[in-house]
């Protein structure tokens, strides 16, 4: 949507998130931009809820982890995460992307395969907040609504158009 002067209307939601990120960066941020930030005890350590859209976002910093991660109990808040939240995503945040990094991704990659979560890589906090916000906003009524209706129109325009399409007309007439 956008004004007179077509400059987008800023897009502002609700977030719940952890009440262990109160002072966390990522927080900041988003409260600077004017998210409504509601805190909850029984949110999973390091998680991010969007009511609007029904997303879920973990974060986790890999060059937080020791060496061994399985002792870390990483891959059962994973499991419990996907398991609260049906459209989870999973914000792996390293400033780079090492040898280390790539094992950690592959095996949680490998751990949670057929499952609902979608691992994203992202290398800082603007990152996060740049994916958890895109993705939020463009699965949120209306802008879900919207897309559908933009894809629509492309995909009838796309038939109406192509000559492949046609061809294959003329060939079920004939």
């Amino acid at each position: 949507m956008t004004t007179k002067t077509q400059q987008p209307i800023p897009w502002k939601t609700t977030i719940i998130a952890s009440s262990s990120l109160q002072n966390h960066d990522v927080v900041r941020s988003l409260s600077r931009q004017q998210h409504r930030i509601r805190f909850s005890d029984s949110v999973e350590s390091g998680a991010f809820i969007f009511p609007s859209s029904g997303t879920a976002f973990l974060v986790v910093y890999l060059d937080e982890l020791p060496e061994n991660i399985t002792e870390t109990g990483l891959f059962e808040n994973i499991k419990t995460f996907t398991q609260v939240h049906r459209n989870s995503f999973l914000l792996l945040c390293a400033p780079f992307i090492g040898k280390r990094e790539l094992d950690i991704l592959s095996d949680i990659q490998q751990r949670f395969f057929g499952s609902n979560l979608k691992v994203l890589p992202v290398r800082n906090n603007v990152d996060i907040i740049k994916g958890m916000l895109t993705i939020s906003k463009v699965t949120s009524k209306p802008h879900v609504d919207s897309i559908r209706d933009r894809l629509s129109m492309a995909r009838a325009h796309i038939i109406e158009r192509s000559p492949v399409w046609k061809m294959l007309k003329d060939v079920k007439l004939g």
